[in-house]
């Protein structure tokens, strides 16, 4: 049964998740304050500000789920601080008078430091800065008597995906055949997930009722090292694989001085000097998905990049 679905914020992941929605034969509404998004005959494009509770009735009217994708305005922890609550307030409160579960894409930002293998039983109580943002929001989100599903994902990467660590300034540098630095070490596992899966997840979560109000994690395969992602990226576009070193991390704290945006990515950075490994097996058996193997995602990624 065809059914309305909205989708707020038209980045990598709002897109991915109404094109995959209008490929199935839903009607999608995409809500973004400039109008902007994918071009399908089944996806609507309205300008509308999710942060302002007078224009969500009319536009969440009918709707089965919303799939809240916006990001802050910047990456910063003020920002997040600043907006990011309120307009999730704003659109559980909406969701909830509508009748519609609310399905978010979440980071693994709340688990703050870890030892060991990230799975859903893992504590989401960091605090302070942006994984203390990512805590709360989740606190909010329990507690809302709108129901939702969360769906954690890793560093992502694939079709649209640039300002990611697997994005702009790795795949076009393979393709170019330049050297790539990355934060932290090169040859330590850390989590990769590919933004069509994520996608893939959060539909399937919002069709099963038994899922709401739960935190599952994206479908994701074994944690590669970036050099093995590199790699992959190489083997895909049939180039040979570019010198890969690390940014030194004396110099990011020195920029970081001075430079808030370093300064908000070394807040990050543990994520990239020890194994970083999320398990998402548990939430594959309840989602019935398992991850794109990372050769074939390479390679759809690489072909988008090449259209760019």
């Amino acid at each position: 049964m065809n059914q309305l679905h909205v989708v707020t914020g038209a980045g990598p992941v709002g897109s991915t998740v109404a094109l995959q929605l209008a490929d199935r034969g839903h009607q999608v509404r995409l809500l973004t304050r400039s109008g902007s998004g994918p071009d399908h005959p089944l996806v609507e494009r309205r300008r509308v500000d999710v942060s302002r509770p007078d224009e969500l009735d009319a536009a969440f009217a009918g709707a089965a789920a919303v799939y809240h994708c916006i990001h802050a305005s910047a990456y910063d922890a003020a920002a997040w601080r600043r907006e990011l609550p309120a307009a999730e307030r704003v659109v559980l409160e909406a969701a909830g008078r509508a009748g519609a579960v609310v399905v978010f894409p979440e980071s693994l930002y709340a688990f703050g430091v870890v030892d060991g293998p990230i799975t859903e039983d893992t504590p989401r109580d960091a605090v302070g800065g942006k994984p203390g943002v990512r805590t709360d929001l989740l606190r909010a989100r329990a507690a809302s008597p709108t129901p939702t599903v969360s769906v954690v994902a890793s560093d992502f990467y694939g079709p649209r995906v640039r300002t990611s660590h697997a994005g702009e300034r790795v795949v076009p540098n393979v393709l170019k055949g330049k050297a790539i630095r990355v934060i932290g070490s090169p040859d330590l596992p850390h989590a990769f997930t590919y933004v069509p899966d994520l996608a893939a997840a959060m539909i399937k979560a919002a069709a099963t009722p038994e899922l709401w109000d739960t935190v599952l994690h994206a479908p994701t395969p074994a944690a590669p090292t970036q050099r093995e992602l590199v790699a992959a990226f190489a083997a895909a576009a049939g180039v040979a694989t570019p010198a890969v070193g690390r940014l030194p991390m004396g110099l990011m704290r020195a920029v970081g001085l001075v430079h808030r945006g370093t300064r908000e990515l070394l807040e990050m950075s543990f994520q990239f000097t020890a194994p970083f490994v999320m398990d998402s097996s548990r939430s594959e058996r309840l989602l019935g998905l398992a991850p794109t193997p990372i050769d074939v995602a390479a390679k759809e990624t690489v072909a988008w990049w090449q259209t760019q």
